[in-house]
């Protein structure tokens, strides 16, 4: 899968069904080139309860599932 393909995606939090918001880049470990975590552009209403900051890293362990559509993270509060 591209990182193009990941973007399209909405990025759903499972712990409350909300939308956090979509994919604009990616960290990956330079020694074995396994993906470390996604960075997101929160949404307004995801931003005003977790952080005021302009992006948000979803670290992999985060993730649960990766559909077709969406992406399924567990970030709790």
């Amino acid at each position: 899968m591209r990182l193009s393909e990941l973007q399209i995606k909405d990025v759903i939090n499972v712990y409350d069904g909300k939308k956090v918001g979509n994919i604009i880049d990616a960290k990956i470990d330079g020694n074995d080139g396994k993906m470390m975590k996604l960075i997101v552009e929160p949404n307004r209403m995801f931003r005003k309860f977790f952080s005021s900051k302009d992006e948000l890293e979803i670290i992999w362990d985060q993730i649960v599932k990766i559909g077709d559509d969406v992406i399924l993270v567990n970030i709790e509060f």
